[in-house]
């Protein structure tokens, strides 16, 4: 990874500092970023002084920044982004990771002619093996949106929308959809203790076999039913429990209505 300029990281906290991690691993030169964080952690300050990363440096110093990563809460931007306005430079582009922050809150803060993109990453690019959704207004060109799919494309893959409005179901798919994983393998360990099996057994039996499951679908061409169908034998023990998960108030519904309660969650903190 290349960039011709600076490369500012707004907010150093998991998130931030799995981008970070990203991007060093991809090849870019240190000494080529900029990092503002008032309280970095110590694994993040230690990186900064062992590969001579700029930390928290005077922002007047910082006239080439070609992309800036607003990596903060979202409950503290308005507070906190006016302080980065001299960052406001012809061909920077700004990328949000902030959720429930549409694009005119950044424009009313930077400018409504600022190059503006508004970035859904999830937990998973911790460990490179994250979803990044990205929507940009008018003003962002060609190759800054090139430049901006390869930042994120550090921590996993990435997709663009259109129409800023999915967003919000976008954040209760991928967003918010590690969590449902994770409560999958809760319940399917619960379930597995509950049948007789030790606790520990059962949590790695169901640990294991969703972190299997998932990574056959990474490798494999077929879709997930397919692959469904092809492990489950009629009038087998699968096709029994499927029968259950399948049925009218079974998985697909209760994810249905999860999804929809999480995406009208997104759409009242953008409000």
């Amino acid at each position: 990874m290349d960039i011709d300029g600076t490369l500012v990281l707004v907010g150093a906290g998991k998130m931030g500092a799995a981008l970070l991690n990203g991007w060093i691993a991809d090849g870019l030169a240190p000494e080529k970023i900029a990092i503002f964080d008032p309280a970095p952690l110590p694994a993040i300050a230690a990186l900064a002084r062992e590969k001579h990363i700029r930390l928290n440096p005077a922002i007047e110093t910082i006239t080439d920044a070609v992309a800036t990563i607003l990596a903060i809460k979202p409950q503290m931007m308005g507070e906190v982004l006016p302080a980065y306005l001299p960052l406001r430079q012809p061909g920077n582009v700004l990328i949000s990771i902030a959720a429930g922050k549409p694009v005119t809150f950044f424009e009313a803060i930077f400018g409504a002619d600022t190059p503006i993109i508004r970035a859904m990453p999830n937990p998973p690019a911790a460990i490179g093996r994250g979803m990044s959704v990205l929507f940009a207004n008018p003003s962002v060109s060609a190759p800054q949106k090139q430049l901006s799919h390869t930042l994120l494309s550090a921590v996993g893959s990435v997709a663009w929308i259109e129409d800023e409005g999915l967003m919000d179901p976008v954040t209760a798919v991928s967003g918010s959809g590690p969590a449902y994983v994770f409560l999958l393998v809760e319940a399917l360990a619960q379930a597995g203790h509950s049948a007789g099996l030790d606790a520990e057994l059962a949590y790695q039996l169901a640990a294991t076999t969703v972190s299997g499951a998932g990574e056959m679908i990474a490798q494999s061409a077929e879709p997930a039913a397919t692959l469904r169908e092809n492990v489950t034998s009629p009038g087998g023990t699968t096709a029994a429990a499927l029968e259950i998960l399948m049925g009218k108030d079974g998985l697909p519904a209760l994810l249905t209505r999860a999804v929809a309660a999480a995406t009208e969650r997104s759409k009242e903190l953008a409000r």
